[in-house]
């Protein structure tokens, strides 16, 4: 929990009542919870402006466990059923021994893998598969360059994106070239040689690092690309509809090259915040189950080590997601 935002410092575990349930809502058992750089972007209040819980605040939106009751007018689950999900956003706390949730944004959990490999899908895969089928279009046949393909999110994309039928160039460091390649990257591209930048004419880029990153990316995409972000700045159609007035003006400035480089290559930035759904989280399970998609956890560890975990979270560095197990 965190009772104001900070570093790691404000986190605490607390001793806290069971969460009550709504007519809706299920009331599961964590069995493992990932982490995603949401988590420490809630607590040092990065985000407040887009989504912002009242205070105390519980850290966590993806988790994989067990239903042990459900509401009245629950038609799909039961207690007994193994689930995961991610969170909603007005409702965080997945790393906690007991969590409730909508039972819209919940889905079975796949029975190929474990509770903790469940639990590094929701957020990534959804933010994966949203991006490239729903905003970008991705058509088979096209080609797109995913950044950080050995991310969480990168390296559930790739998967994705070649089961779009595209063709798949993806960004990583030397090290993880090799992975990149496994995962069915059609093109593994070393960031650190400076090949990332001589590509050109790509239909699409999923750009999961935002900053100075996404104006680079839209001078590489082809007249009528489509260059899509999920950690930089918001467009302005995202900020009319979800953030206050007042910081619009704030975003135009902010944003002001990026749109500079859209109108200069012809193409188009569209910006992503995720949405929990429970019809598209079982759609990535039936693909797990068919051995279509895998996840890749970097490390597990006890609840009891959490502060250890976002520790490995924030240097950036894990090949994967990073999962907390509850006993």
């Amino acid at each position: 929990m965190i009772h104001r935002f900070g570093g790691p410092a404000v986190m605490q575990v607390e001793d806290r009542p069971a969460p009550a349930i709504g007519d809706r809502d299920l009331l599961v058992d964590v069995r493992a919870a990932s982490l995603n750089p949401i988590d420490f972007k809630m607590r040092d209040g990065k985000v407040k402006f887009v989504t912002r819980p009242p205070m105390p605040i519980g850290l966590g939106c993806d988790v994989a466990g067990v239903v042990v009751a459900a509401g009245k007018d629950v038609s799909r689950f039961h207690a007994g059923d193994e689930v995961f999900a991610r969170l909603e956003k007005h409702r965080m706390g997945g790393l906690a021994e007991q969590v409730a949730v909508d039972e819209s944004v919940v889905a079975t959990r796949p029975r190929s893998i474990s509770f903790e490999q469940a639990a590094a899908i929701p957020l990534a895969g959804l933010t994966a598969l949203q991006a490239l089928r729903e905003v970008a279009a991705l058509q088979s046949g096209q080609r797109v360059l995913i950044h950080a393909g050995a991310g969480g999110v990168g390296s559930l994309a790739i998967q994705i994106a070649k089961h779009l039928g595209a063709t798949v160039l993806a960004s990583g460091s030397t090290r993880n070239l090799e992975l990149i390649r496994s995962l069915g990257a059609d093109q593994a591209v070393d960031y650190t040689t400076g090949e990332v930048e001589q590509l050109r004419d790509l239909d699409v880029v999923f750009d999961t690092l935002g900053g100075d990153s996404e104006p680079r990316s839209l001078g590489q995409v082809r007249r009528g690309g489509v260059v899509v972000g999920v950690s930089g700045l918001p467009d302005l159609a995202f900020a009319r509809t979800s953030m206050p007035a007042w910081i619009r003006p704030v975003i135009w400035l902010a944003t002001g090259g990026r749109r500079r480089a859209a109108h200069r290559a012809g193409a188009e930035f569209r910006y992503l915040f995720m949405h929990p759904d429970g019809v598209q989280l079982a759609e990535l399970a039936a693909w797990i189950d068919a051995g279509t998609l895998r996840p890749i956890v970097h490390r597990s560890y006890p609840f009891a080590d959490v502060r250890e975990a976002f520790a490995e979270l924030e240097r950036g560095r894990a090949r994967g997601k990073i999962v907390v197990t509850l006993p």
